[in-house]
């Protein structure tokens, strides 16, 4: 987490500035300590009144951090979520509190509006796991089966694909194609948690997120261990055998779905770590167990990163229109439904 360590007249905790951030710390007080929150606070505000003037609308994905998620996000989700989000909004600006992927299909959906990504260097494992010219020799050696995939991939290979799932819709959008097989690309363990559930045979790649392969068994029986009674909530980027001595699967708007639900008094999400901080500050009486794994991508992401660029208005992201016009129908086929056969 990078922090100003040095103040600016127009970045100083003023009476001003406490007045209008008091609402939002009350937010996140239990997740972030109060020490620094003034800090926090003067960035907070001048994001906010910056993004009014220039009419851009910042998307948040579950793993930012607590004090970008639930203070300066004005649309929080999955990255299904914000795709959707990204195709309706009518704002002029989009600036993505989220990795590059994510930047880059908000591109797509808004080919006129100006798209912005704090840090350029904020990628995926996922995402760079495969090629266009891997999805292409897929292709060619398993001709005539639809390539689904996940939206945690570049643009090139999105071009390259028939439609695009995110792990909240996975088994929705294979059991929509009514195929018996596909290509499901690039992350091995959604592909192999996803066939569980349907009848279709899915053909894997070997992708993996650096955040969810971390997590084992093992980590999930001292967990229990540790804290009786916990229920454990995973994602399904996580191996089978993680999966399987779980409570729950299920993407990061299915797991705060199920907590909303069934409020369970001790809970773990088997995820990225800043999801648990997100969470808890809406459900303040759970108790949340924390496994801390960061994803190094996700956080490269900060306050400062965002107001740098919101008043410089960079980093601008581009997708060559000929593979942007591709890719555009995959994620669109993903957000309105489609069949192989159709137009």
């Amino acid at each position: 987490m990078n922090i100003v360590r040095e103040t600016t007249p127009d970045l100083r905790f003023t009476s001003e500035v406490e007045r209008n951030t008091a609402h939002l710390y009350e937010k996140v007080r239990k997740v972030v300590p109060a020490v620094e929150w003034p800090v926090y606070a003067p960035l907070i505000d001048r994001i906010n009144r910056l993004k009014k003037q220039k009419n851009a609308v910042i998307l948040g994905h579950n793993y930012m951090t607590p004090e970008i998620f639930h203070c300066v996000a004005d649309i929080t989700g999955d990255s299904l979520a914000l795709a959707r989000s990204a195709a309706k909004t009518d704002a002029d600006m989009i600036v993505m509190a989220g990795v590059h992927f994510m930047a880059e299909t908000a591109k797509l959906l808004n080919p006129a509006k100006k798209v912005l990504i704090p840090a350029i260097d904020a990628g995926c494992t996922l995402a760079e796991a495969i090629t266009a010219e891997d999805v292409r020799k897929l292709k060619a050696q398993y001709p005539g089966v639809p390539v689904v995939t996940y939206v945690n991939t570049s643009a090139d290979v999105k071009a390259e694909s028939d439609i695009c799932c995110t792990s909240g819709n996975a088994v929705e959008t294979i059991n929509m194609l009514d195929v018996p097989r596909v290509i499901m690309l690039p992350d091995e363990y959604l592909a192999l948690n996803t066939a569980r559930l349907v009848k279709t045979e899915i053909i894997t790649w070997k992708g993996r997120c650096v955040v969810h392969e971390a997590f084992t068994p093992t980590d999930i029986g001292n967990l229990r261990k540790s804290n009786p009674g916990v229920v454990v909530l995973a994602h399904p980027e996580c191996s089978p055998d993680v999966i399987d001595v779980c409570d729950y699967a299920g993407s990061t708007a299915g797991m705060i779905d199920y907590v909303a639900k069934h409020k369970p008094a001790k809970v773990v999400l088997i995820t990225e770590c800043s999801m648990s901080d997100n969470v808890a500050a809406e459900f303040p009486e759970l108790d949340f167990v924390k496994p801390c794994n960061l994803c190094p991508f996700m956080k490269k992401i900060d306050l400062e990163g965002i107001l740098h660029a919101l008043e410089t208005e960079t980093h601008q992201v581009e997708v060559d229109p000929a593979i942007a016009a591709r890719a555009r129908v995959s994620v669109e086929r993903m957000l309105t439904g489609w069949k192989p056969g159709a137009a």
